[in-house]
């Protein structure tokens, strides 16, 4: 008999699940409160590396339905959602996102979605990459310096300790700054 999951994930503790559970129910879903998975842990984190879809994995067989509000529940990366849709799919389960019209990930119809939201999402992050490859060219060719700031005073101030044969320690201390910034401008002339 097939049985009837929930994932909710949020990003951070002020944030809350419970939103979530209540557009599953008010969609017509039953799900057992034992058979939700609740969990605070960033999108940017591989499903297969976090521990509640972990365990929600090893609760779920064969027939069983997972259900998710929205896609980016399952992650940020449309790689990693893709690759997390087909591993339940291998194992029998479905997937459905309310988000898309309740569709299951992983028939014909869900593919297709999943196929065209990876090429909208890869296509978006192109774009992106152009963008600032262009406005990077942009400032070049007005002339603007880009990258760090010369620390010239830092620098100065450094060597006028080193000199004084103060330690990198003892400079650090004295100048207010981390050790690793010390010894970027130990060696400088």
């Amino acid at each position: 008999m097939s049985r009837t999951f929930l994932y909710c994930r949020v990003s951070t503790s002020t944030q809350f699940t419970e939103n979530q559970v209540q557009e599953v129910k008010a969609a017509g879903f039953d799900v057992q409160a034992s058979r939700v998975v609740e969990e605070t842990i960033s999108g940017s984190i591989a499903a297969k590396e976090r521990s509640g879809f972990q365990k929600l994995l090893e609760r779920m067989e064969g027939g069983d339905v997972l259900i998710v509000t929205k896609l980016d529940r399952l992650g940020r990366n449309a790689m990693d959602v893709r690759q997390t849709v087909e591993h339940l799919a291998t194992t029998g389960i479905r997937v459905h996102c309310l988000a898309l019209g309740g569709v299951d990930l992983t028939s014909a119809a869900g593919k297709m979605t999943m196929q065209v939201l990876g090429a909208v999402a890869e296509f978006e992050r192109d774009l992106l990459i152009e963008r600032t490859q262009a406005g990077l060219r942009r400032a070049k060719a007005e002339g603007k310096k880009l990258g760090r700031p010369a620390a010239n005073d830092t620098t100065a101030s450094v060597q006028r300790l080193k000199a004084m044969d103060m330690t990198q320690v003892q400079v650090a201390s004295e100048l207010g700054v981390g050790i690793a910034t010390v010894k970027r401008h130990w060696n400088k002339a």
